[in-house]
């Protein structure tokens, strides 16, 4: 019966690993948009999909047909919008010159509005399943993406060299 059990454990856990290897990197990229964090430094992103992929492993065996991608998502997002209020806005301080240094694509909008756009345009999760997952009606959402979407086209990001020559 031991043999049999791990066995099973062995499978599981080769399947999982193999989803992970494929879904580890869009998931993290889908992470760190939201915490607003840069790509290069983002702790707070990785502990999100940590915590995520975790539920996805610790509910493996019941997936029983489901897309674990989906569940995992589902999972993320749920977290990221539970612990919003840390996620507000995200800047890295130089203790050297006290600077702001800007944080990641995202770091003008809310965390609802990240939550939104994720899901909506990188994700492509219906408007409906996205209301679904963050407990919004339909039109709430979609009047926040379009907020979101309106916020990320008016003002543009400053280029990399005039950040560069403000920090000097």
């Amino acid at each position: 019966m031991s043999e049999r059990n791990s066995a099973m454990d062995r499978r599981r856990a080769h399947e999982f690993d193999a989803f992970v290897a494929g879904a580890a990197g869009r998931l993290l990229h889908a992470a760190t948009l939201l915490t607003a964090e840069p790509a290069t430094a983002n702790p707070q992103a990785q502990r999100l999909l940590t915590a995520a992929l975790a539920r996805t492993y610790a509910d493996w065996d019941r997936l029983r047909g489901e897309d674990p991608y989906n569940l995992t998502r589902q999972e993320l997002a749920v977290r990221f919008a539970r612990s919003a209020w840390r996620h507000h806005r995200v800047f890295a301080h130089s203790t050297w010159r006290h600077q702001r240094v800007r944080g990641g694509v995202l770091d003008r909008l809310s965390p609802q509005e990240r939550l939104v756009l994720v899901l909506r345009l990188h994700e492509g999760v219906a408007e409906e399943q996205t209301a679904a997952i963050i407990g919004l009606p339909a039109d709430r959402v979609r009047a926040i993406c379009n907020r979101a979407v309106a916020t990320m086209r008016s003002a543009p990001r400053p280029r990399r060299r005039a950040v560069l020559r403000a920090a000097s």
